[in-house]
């Protein structure tokens, strides 16, 4: 019985050292093809600063105003509020108009 089980082994061995193999093979294969699609990406990435179009782009752009942060936050805030408002009340009130609601 020993020499089956020390066959059963030897041949789960042989198995395993396969698979790894093959397992690293298709890791190289796959590192090499990530690197070459990193290449690409970086070759195809383009700045974050925009191309300008035209002159009239640009003469809008300095025409309009930079909102302060504090009138950000506020905005946000209403509309947030307004967000809720919405919809907490429509399920409570009926406004008495005929709309048709889909859900």
């Amino acid at each position: 019985m020993s020499n089956n089980r020390v066959e059963t082994l030897e041949s789960t061995v042989a198995e395993l050292e396969s698979t790894v193999e093959g397992l690293t093979d298709e890791l190289i294969e796959a590192k090499e093809r990530i690197r070459v699609l990193e290449a690409e990406l970086d070759a195809d990435t383009p700045t974050r600063v925009p191309e300008r179009r035209s002159e009239e782009t640009e003469a809008t752009a300095d025409e309009t105003p930079e909102a302060e942060p504090d009138e950000v936050a506020e905005a946000a805030a209403d509309a947030e509020g307004k967000v809720e408002d919405e919809a907490t009340g429509d399920e409570t009130e009926d406004s008495g108009s005929d709309d048709i609601i889909v859900a």
